[in-house]
């Protein structure tokens, strides 16, 4: 399914043709405010108004990134219609598209997201939002041999949620992703809400909208999040984007480059009418994305992990003899040190949870740990009922490999998205893995509540006298 514009020929052009001329335009404009782009940059900050206020503001950032080998691009957008609480928002198509073609929805780094920050779909949002529309012909002017796209609209973020997505951001940046953080700057005006300097809307109150913009991204380009959210939590500031701002700059790993102002303007510049109007910042930055280099599976031994649970899962249903498939691998393989392991069943449709067993501590080589806990997650669950033949085809297989449990001092210590947890409390024991957190979308008050009551305690056991382990994984799904 193909998540077709909304706002072709309204917010932008709605023809080929019409979108390159454009381009054309803003290239041949005199640009003696711009500063250098950094050499190989790889992160965006763009507005996200109609193409006639801010589409050339915009430009002077993404021309940096122009025939760049990007294998996807990542696109934080903030919710303008849309009300959203501690959830990132993806489309649920398979594409999104824009008079100059389609781009493909990169299906596989969204799930891998999704297993470590709290993450919805919903077409609907993405049709009705502009914030990540606006910006796809642009990227596809710029990088015409193709990318893959990862469009996240956001809203408001509780501390822990947050962090969960900013963790799995950094964890997954790599050389090969670009990215892109959209936001306008100040709304100013009595519609806005917004109008500190008055409302005459004469030369003054831009120069002083602007210094204020000044400010704001002084903190931007020195990567200061705790400097920016304090910002536009003293002054009020109007950015609508904040969110995703603030989320990227937590995001951005040490050694990465100061973020580089390319143009700044207002929707006010054309006429001189300032009594309402809205600012825009265009940057570029360089992030020294470290990628996921915690990974000890590489992708032929899940792949193998996979086809080993689903087999297991098969014979286990279908009451026959498992036959474990052949391995290529040398014993010196991951796939044959002792770990933990646990193997998830949910169905395909609806994405209920089916089974789910698994061992925490490192007893036996992976491979027989995978075997043995996905015949028993589709058998013997105490939860659910047995996995029946004709659920099998409807089925998704979701393995876990575990780092062996060490003991924390207190709940406190917990990292939520990163740490599986264990709770033990006068003899009850639960266990959640590090997902389980972050499809549901709790803070640690309350992934901490569910967990004790799933070990049969009262919802506030955790908070004294409980004892805590925690573990990290590598979740990987069919």
């Amino acid at each position: 399914m193909t998540l077709e514009s909304t706002i072709a020929g309204t917010w932008y052009p709605g023809t080929a043709r019409e979108i390159r001329a454009a381009a054309e335009k803003w290239e041949s404009s005199p640009a003696a405010d711009e500063t250098p782009p950094p050499e190989g940059a790889n992160v965006l900050i763009l507005p996200h108004a109609g193409w006639v206020y801010s589409g050339e503001t915009a430009w002077r950032a993404v021309r940096a990134v122009r025939g760049a080998k990007f294998r996807r691009v990542v696109v934080l957008a903030p919710s303008h219609r849309a009300r959203i609480e501690n959830r990132l928002v993806a489309p649920e198509a398979d594409a999104v598209s824009t008079p100059l073609g389609e781009i493909r929805i990169d299906r596989d780094w969204l799930d891998r997201l999704a297993l470590a920050a709290p993450v919805a779909r919903n077409d609907g949002v993405h049709s009705a939002e502009h914030s990540a529309q606006i910006e796809y012909p642009l990227l596809q002017l710029a990088l015409p041999q193709g990318f893959d796209v990862v469009p996240l609209v956001m809203g408001a973020f509780g501390r822990d949620q947050a962090g969960m997505c900013v963790r799995a951001l950094a964890r997954l940046m790599d050389g090969e992703t670009l990215l892109v953080v959209s936001s306008d700057f100040t709304h100013y005006g009595d519609d806005f809400a917004y109008a500190p300097f008055g409302g005459g809307g004469g030369g003054d109150v831009r120069a002083r909208v602007a210094a204020l913009d000044d400010e704001a991204f002084s903190f931007v380009a020195k990567r200061d999040a705790d400097g920016f959210a304090a910002f536009v939590a003293r002054t009020g500031a109007t950015i609508c984007g904040s969110v995703p701002i603030e989320m990227a700059l937590r995001a951005l790993p040490r050694g990465s480059m100061p973020i580089i102002r390319q143009r700044y303007s207002t929707s006010g510049d054309a006429g001189g009418d300032y009594s309402r109007f809205v600012s825009y910042v265009a940057a570029t930055g360089r992030a020294a994305w470290e990628g996921a280099g915690d990974a000890v599976l590489d992708a032929e031994s899940r792949a193998f992990l996979l086809r080993l649970a689903r087999e297991s899962v098969e014979c286990a249903v279908k009451g026959i003899p498992c036959t474990v498939p052949r391995s290529p691998f040398p014993v010196s393989s991951p796939l044959y040190s002792k770990m933990g392991a646990f193997v998830t069943l949910n169905d395909r449709t609806t994405g209920a949870l089916r089974g789910c067993i698994g061992e925490i501590m490192p007893m036996r080589p992976l491979v027989e740990a995978v075997a043995a806990r996905a015949a028993d997650s589709a058998l013997r669950d105490p939860r659910f009922m047995p996995v029946s033949e004709g659920e099998l085809a409807n089925l998704r297989v979701e393995v876990s490999a575990l780092t062996p449990p060490k003991r924390v001092a207190s709940w406190r210590d917990i990292v939520l998205g990163r740490d599986g947890m264990t709770l033990e409390k006068d003899g009850a024991f639960a266990v959640f893995l590090p997902q389980v957190a972050p499809e549901q979308g709790w803070d640690l008050p309350a992934t901490l509540s569910f967990l004790s009551r799933k070990a049969g305690l009262p919802a506030d056991a955790w908070r004294e006298g409980a004892t805590f382990e925690t573990f990290q994984a590598e979740v990987f799904h069919e």
